[in-house]
């Protein structure tokens, strides 16, 4: 299992809106723009699913998932790869809508995404570029 380092953390945080991929059982990708996802308490990258339709349909469908980060001063870029679960309940989850309340109060917060990292590859243009970390 791959691990995020406190660098990848500080380039999401700075990010604001990060592209999250999934795909259907049928192998039908589909991006969407998130703004929020963050590290969890638990190791896991969280995701709060206020709009997430397709997205939604896709990780019941088909639990991986992935997810791109850049910084754009360094220009350093990842690929970050995972399993995910959905949650709708739980102390985990009301974690989650307290943290999208806090940025804005009238957003509902359906579900906690959690992604266990899996995989993680370097994507800045250059001889390393697609080698995992």
């Amino acid at each position: 299992m791959a691990e995020i380092t406190q660098e990848m953390i500080d380039i999401m945080q700075k990010q604001g809106i990060i592209a999250f991929a999934t795909a259907s059982k049928d192998g039908v990708p589909n991006v969407v723009p998130v703004g929020m996802l963050f590290m969890g308490g638990d190791g896991n990258v969280w995701l709060v699913d206020n709009f997430l339709n397709k997205t939604l349909a896709n990780m019941q469908e088909n639990p991986r998932a992935a997810f791109y980060i850049w910084h754009p001063e360094s220009k350093d870029s990842y690929q970050i790869k995972g399993t995910v679960t959905v949650e709708n309940s739980g102390e985990d989850y009301e974690k989650a809508v307290a943290f999208a309340h806090s940025r804005k109060e009238t957003l509902p917060a359906k579900n906690l995404v959690k992604m266990r990292v899996e995989e993680i590859f370097y994507t800045t243009p250059g001889p390393n570029a697609g080698k995992p970390l």
